[in-house]
């Protein structure tokens, strides 16, 4: 939807009309000259399977701007990895795959808890923190772009909106989110509408205007997993081994980045991809584990800049953010309505039932842990405790790819 409000801590780049896709490639070929692009791909086995990844690995087969593509392979047998070098063959980049449970990666892990550095627990989050120290150790790439492999309405415009920002020179920014409409005959993303947005503005309401929350309340789509980054980011920045990756990366990118130099781009007209199941009797896993892990990142971040949360404040915050999330539920009901969208409003209600609860068990789990599960170390820390490092993970991931 074009407009070109811009509110909020970071600049906004809408879409406005159409894509002009020749034009953005045109010129993503002449900067990526001087800043050449790396791609990841963080992809799990059942991907591979789906509808979504076969229309992407074409899409990007005609790009020519791009020059590396990393896929990150999670939780993959011997036999799944061989299926992976043939399922992305097809691309005319300079493709690698990092094979996570293979052994030479595996003793790439082992080395790094001799030292006392974890990298974290199987997830996308080490997917993606690996794909990084393997672009850094190659030194072939200026600019990462990450995006998931689960897309439906996947295309090149897409993929060049998205590299756009960081690869031009002249923009001079150094990280670019992506958002885009989750609407169908609906409205989809319920954890961002129904859970992140109204806790943010509960804590903007009890804490104050804080810097912090006014700036993760200036994203318009802050769990979207797509952005671009300059290359150096990677080595001071940290990645959350949880479900709170795409909120402690925001976070991260606010303590190293001027916000001048960060901004959101509008990637499609609409968006579509898997949906989690809300869960509401399992904290462990589905939409309910990604509220807890969201919370408890928020809670840390905030903790950690000096915010201090007084005996009853979980109890004051759950109560605000139901009213906060009862009120954006009839919001939406009014913008569904006048746009002729199907909406359940108990469905809605049901939702906010379970992230309530999920607030409440990060609240505890706070209360019990401030610190938590150690984010992933920069690469910065890694080549400093073993600074042959990144040659022996350049070695490990251009063997397994022979």
């Amino acid at each position: 939807m074009a407009d070109f409000c811009q509110s909020g801590e970071i600049t906004t780049l809408h879409r406005m009309g159409e894509g002009h896709l020749d034009r953005l490639e045109a010129d993503l070929m002449r900067y990526s000259r001087k800043r050449p692009i790396a791609l990841v791909l963080p992809t799990i086995y059942c991907e591979l399977e789906g509808k979504a990844l076969p229309n992407i690995v074409q899409e990007i087969a005609k790009v020519k701007y791009i020059d590396q593509v990393i896929v990150s392979l999670g939780r993959f047998s011997e036999e799944q990895q061989k299926h992976a070098r043939e399922f992305f063959s097809p691309l005319p980049q300079d493709v690698k795959l990092i094979w996570n449970d293979g052994e030479r990666v595996k003793k790439l892990y082992y080395l790094l808890d001799s030292e006392g550095i974890s990298a974290g627990p199987d997830g996308k989050g080490r997917s993606a923190w690996l794909a990084y120290g393997y672009i850094l150790a190659k030194e072939k790439s200026r600019v990462i772009v990450l995006h998931d492999c689960d897309i439906l309405t996947y295309n090149r415009e897409f993929l060049a909106r998205l590299c756009y920002p960081v690869t031009n020179p002249h923009l001079d920014f150094e990280f670019c989110k992506g958002y885009y409409m989750r609407v169908t005959d609906r409205m989809h993303g319920r954890t961002t509408r129904l859970f992140v947005s109204p806790l943010v503005r509960s804590l903007v309401q009890l804490l104050g205007k804080l810097d912090y929350l006014l700036y993760l309340d200036s994203f318009r789509y802050p769990l979207a997993g797509e952005f671009s980054m300059i290359a150096d980011l990677a080595r001071i920045n940290r990645i959350p081994g949880d479900w709170g990756l795409e909120i402690g990366v925001l976070s991260e990118i606010y303590k190293n980045c001027s916000k001048r130099r960060i901004c959101q781009v509008d990637l499609c007209e609409t968006y579509e991809h898997k949906h989690q199941a809300l869960s509401s009797e399992d904290p462990s896993t589905g939409l309910m584990r990604m509220a807890v892990d969201i919370s408890k990142c928020l809670f840390r971040t905030l903790a950690s800049s000096g915010v201090e949360f007084p005996e009853g404040f979980f109890r004051t915050l759950k109560a605000t953010y139901f009213g906060m999330a009862h009120s954006f539920i009839d919001k939406y009901n009014h913008d569904a309505i006048i746009n002729g969208l199907h909406f359940e409003r108990h469905e809605e209600t049901k939702a906010v039932e379970a992230f309530t609860e999920g607030l409440t068990i990060a609240g505890e789990r706070f209360m019990e842990d401030p610190t938590g599960m150690p984010l992933i170390p920069n690469w910065n820390r890694i080549t400093s405790a073993i600074p042959d490092f990144f040659e022996r993970l350049a070695e490990a991931v251009d063997a397994d790819n022979k």
